[in-house]
């Protein structure tokens, strides 16, 4: 892989972070706003929440597809499936349904309700002129065809591994908080229901990032187990009446999952080397 094209991280996260923000603020303004009575402001409002989940994936293709060896490269990511060991299958598949399911369990112990594992009526958010099942499939294609295209690679071509995973958890939870105010939304009900829910929703991004970026270069940087880790990562939170301080305690499981990992993986982590093929693989 030829990280050295990859060499544009303050054009590409500027673009991606500023775009979604000036769209999303004033999508914010438009929903606590008397105008959003009006079916056009409601329209106008989902159309700038869909231009800034765009984004990143429209300016990692403007970098991407000029370039032929970019191109190739894009196309293995999306293609390949070969060689992909049957454990990075099931860690996609089942890290976060397992992982709600015992965090909610761990939580029954505290006195919490059983009924968290019945299944969900409806999702807990609304999305405007769009079901919210549809964004749950939507956002984990559209950001991973931005961010694991050319956003990670942009940062792995100066860092080691860990430190990038760290730089975009950290980039990741700037770029949601906007939606922090936009009535109705995710963000909005985390905050509405308590601070300490969005301060969650924000470290959680963190071993996400971890797990999701030594997936990716574990299996080839493959991009459909990224998006397929994504969607299942946003399903799993959504399909169980789960208790929000059980999703606290499912960020504690993933932070020491995350940090087993890499206690397990130092080499992988750590290296200095700015090959990505290097890091494919070393098992």
């Amino acid at each position: 892989m030829q990280l050295q094209k990859y060499r544009h991280p303050f054009w590409f996260y500027g673009l991606s972070v500023f775009i979604p923000w000036s769209c999303w603020f004033i999508w914010a303004w438009l929903s606590h706003s008397p105008y959003w009575e009006n079916p056009a402001t409601v329209l106008l409002g989902n159309v700038l929440g869909l231009i800034g989940l765009c984004t990143p994936f429209c300016v990692a293709m403007i970098f991407i597809l000029p370039d032929g060896a970019m191109r190739r490269e894009l196309s293995f990511a999306i293609f390949n499936l070969k060689g992909i060991r049957p454990v990075y299958w099931a860690l996609t598949i089942f890290l976060f349904p397992l992982s709600i399911l015992l965090a909610q369990a761990i939580s029954l112990l505290f006195g919490y309700s059983p009924t968290q594992f019945r299944i969900v009526e409806r999702m807990s958010f609304s999305s405007g002129i769009f079901p919210a099942w549809f964004l749950l499939i939507l956002a984990p294609i559209l950001e991973e065809f931005g961010w694991h295209t050319y956003g990670i690679h942009c940062l792995r071509r100066r860092f080691k591994l860990f430190t990038t995973s760290i730089l975009f958890g950290a980039i990741w939870g700037i770029w949601h908080i906007p939606l922090s105010f936009v009535k109705g939304y995710y963000q909005n009900v985390l905050v509405e229901t308590g601070a300490i829910y969005s301060v969650n929703f924000l470290a959680s991004l963190i071993p996400y990032a971890i797990i999701g970026n030594w997936l990716y270069y574990k299996t080839g940087r493959n991009m459909f187990l990224v998006v397929l880790f994504h969607l299942l990562a946003g399903y799993s939170n959504e399909v169980f009446q789960t208790h929000p301080d059980s999703k606290i305690i499912q960020t504690t499981l993933l932070l020491i999952f995350s940090a087993v990992l890499i206690l397990r993986e130092k080499a992988f982590f750590f290296s200095t080397s700015h090959d990505a093929e290097e890091l494919q693989g070393s098992d």
